[in-house]
């Protein structure tokens, strides 16, 4: 894509719902099988942090799911058949 492309998007991700859906994780556990302090698990929740591609490696591993079971990219053109959650619930 040519550096001045105008790119908009968002990324969505389902980190909250799948920390319950896998006992009630606290964001300290996960902090710490993904190596992140639990400020990070709390921004990504939140929206206000998009994770390096090996963070987003990682939460995908420590659920046992792809990346894209945990993080959807919207860029408001092209249908996505994944769910888009942007804060967790």
């Amino acid at each position: 894509m040519p550096p001045d492309a105008d790119v908009q998007g968002t990324i969505h991700n389902l980190i909250r719902r799948l920390r319950f859906d896998h006992g009630e994780m606290t964001q300290q556990e996960l902090a710490v099988r993904v190596g992140v302090t639990r400020q990070t698990i709390i921004a990504l929740e939140a929206g206000k942090y998009v994770p390096s591609l090996l963070l987003a490696f990682r939460l995908a591993r420590a659920f046992g799911v792809s990346v894209e079971g945990v993080f959807q990219y919207d860029d408001g053109e092209h249908n996505s058949s994944a769910v888009k959650v942007q804060d967790g619930t």
